[in-house]
């Protein structure tokens, strides 16, 4: 193993700052467009109340998008802007790097989440943002979580490393 190798592992916790929670949306089920909420609470039974992963603590329990990605989106698409619910996640996120959460746990408001995957885009973008739409979202899609601890999630609340998951 080189010495960068080995310097790797504690990088992965050396985030440059909290992010902050700057969209909340909820779905009912399938047909119904997302509808916007400044808080929502996760519960250990998974996903959010009023959300149709409510019951479900799988890896899809709850989906997170970084907000820097939706200009990127929106220019790809020769669009002026995207707005957070035409992408169906449930979380935007500002100021933190969602992909650098990848094998960790993350303190969003009260709740703690483990990152599980991530969120590729569906086909439904093709009929959302256009043709092109899901070319234009990939890499973008965001990630999934699934709640560890519940509790309540804030329009403007913290997002904060809380550690590696043991393998």
């Amino acid at each position: 193993m080189s010495e960068s190798e080995d310097l790797i592992p504690g990088l992965r916790g050396n985030l440059p700052r909290a992010g902050r929670v700057a969209w909340i949306g909820l779905r009912p089920d399938r047909t119904t467009p997302m509808q916007s909420v400044q808080s929502a609470e996760a519960g250990l039974a998974g996903g959010l109340a009023g959300d149709r992963y409510a019951a479900k603590n799988g890896r899809r329990a709850v989906s997170f998008i970084d907000g820097g990605h939706l200009p990127l989106i929106a220019a790809r698409m020769g669009l002026e802007g995207v707005e957070p619910q035409t992408l169906r996640r449930n979380i935007v996120i500002e100021g933190i790097n969602l992909l650098a959460l990848k094998g960790t746990r993350f303190r969003v408001g009260e709740v703690l989440f483990e990152y599980t995957v991530p969120a590729h885009p569906c086909s439904k973008m093709e009929k959302a943002l256009g043709p092109g739409g899901w070319n234009a979202m990939r890499g973008h899609g965001g990630i999934l979580g699934r709640v560890i601890e519940a509790g309540t999630i804030r329009v403007g609340d913290a997002v904060v490393f809380e550690g590696l998951v043991e393998a």
